[in-house]
């Protein structure tokens, strides 16, 4: 056997670091550059993420700021035109309008006009039967009668006195009692003859007549009814009403900013629900020439020529005026009105974007706009429904569209 070969070790070979397998040392530049590029990457991950993070916190608080800032729509005020019809409520009354009560006691015998029926002056409406009235009047004429019996023989006796004292037959005592008694007699008769002509007058108010050419619009009475004439303290009884309507008057309470321009003679026609295509013409005749200090207005009437009878007194109408508009009124949407303790206002947009609240003073209400008489002009920029927490400074967005076009 071999034993040098059996007894020989074989070892692996030993690299020394930096070497490769062949023994050649390794470049040391590559190691370096991997460690490089691994910390550029990494750097560059967190630059990156912390850009975007960045850029995010920007973007939520510019988004923010832009959602704080409440965005709104504006409109500019519309210039008035030169004429304004002013509607108001108006109550249509008749021209003449008299109750008829009764001047005597009694009861009610017939009456011979109803409720609608057209009477003329003197036309007879109603008989009272007073019997009371009747005997009195009777008594009154027998002591009439008996005071122009004494006055006649008074008269008699006087005269002859006279004509005995010229010749000294009697007296001038018996004469002077003689003239005395025939002036007694004379103011008796006088007396009882105003007596009879009270009392015929009360019987002539037995018959109720119509005191002007008109229609009855009420009858209170009926056949046998108590008709009590008041003379006890009670209260008078109405028996009719009687309404001249040939011509009515029509009273309209006119608003005190409007009162300058109110003018005798002038135009006002009438509208009534009844007649919804038909327009009635009216002359202002007179006002009150006051204001009403509980109402601010200035109370007017106004004739209207009703000779059909198609108009009917009691009805509600409404009078429109054509006036002359103010210098300057402008036309805004009833939504941008702000109602707050400092009274009517409106939030205008400023060059800044700032709101300002101003006071505004405001005319007619046309419903779905308003008349704005004072403190707006046509180059502001008023917000529609502006917000209830809006204050003045407070940043704005006008919306662009509302900003080109307007709002309505």
């Amino acid at each position: 056997m071999n034993f040098e070969k059996s007894n020989a070790v074989e070892t692996a070979p030993v690299i020394e670091p930096g070497r490769n397998g062949n023994g050649a040392r390794r470049p040391r530049t590559r190691t370096a550059l991997t460690i490089a590029v691994s910390v550029l990457v990494v750097a560059g991950l967190l630059v990156h993420g912390w850009r975007t993070r960045a850029r995010a916190a920007e973007a939520v608080r510019a988004e923010t700021d832009k959602l704080a800032v409440p965005s709104v729509i504006v409109t500019h005020p519309q210039l008035g035109s030169g004429q304004q019809e002013v509607v108001l409520p108006a109550t249509v009354q008749p021209f003449i309008n008299a109750p008829i009560y009764a001047q005597v006691t009694g009861y009610l015998m017939n009456w011979y006009v109803d409720i609608g029926g057209h009477v003329r002056k003197g036309q007879l409406l109603a008989v009272i039967s007073a019997p009371t009235v009747d005997q009195q009047l009777q008594q009154a004429r027998g002591n009439l009668a008996t005071a122009e019996a004494n006055l006649r023989l008074s008269e008699i006796t006087a005269r002859r006195y006279t004509g005995l004292l010229k010749s000294d037959s009697v007296s001038q005592e018996a004469t002077d009692a003689a003239v005395g008694g025939y002036q007694a007699n004379k103011a008796t008769v006088a007396a009882d003859e105003a007596s009879v002509g009270t009392l015929e007058a009360q019987q002539s108010f037995e018959k109720v007549y119509a005191p002007f050419d008109g229609v009855v619009t009420a009858r209170n009475t009926d056949i046998g009814q108590l008709i009590d004439a008041g003379a006890n303290g009670g209260p008078a009884t109405e028996l009719f009403v009687v309404s001249e309507i040939h011509t009515l008057r029509v009273y309209v309470n006119v608003p005190q900013v409007y009162s300058s321009l109110i003018r005798r003679g002038m135009t006002v026609d009438l509208t009534l629900p009844q007649f919804p295509n038909r327009r009635f013409a009216g002359t202002l005749v007179r006002t009150a020439d006051a204001i009403d200090p509980a109402s601010r207005t200035l109370l007017v009437e106004i004739d209207v020529k009703n000779p059909t009878g198609m108009l009917l007194p009691g009805a509600y109408a409404e009078a429109h005026f054509a006036l002359p508009a103010a210098s300057r009124v402008y036309t805004l949407p009833d939504t941008a009105l702000i109602f707050r303790a400092h009274g009517l206002q409106v939030a205008t947009v400023d060059r800044a974007g700032k709101a300002r609240l101003i006071n505004i003073q405001v005319g007619r209400d046309f419903g779905t706009t308003i008349e704005v008489l004072s403190g707006v002009s046509p180059s502001d920029r008023v917000i529609v429904n502006p917000p209830d927490s809006l204050v003045s400074g407070e940043a704005v967005g006008p919306a662009s569209a509302s900003e080109e076009g307007g709002a309505s």
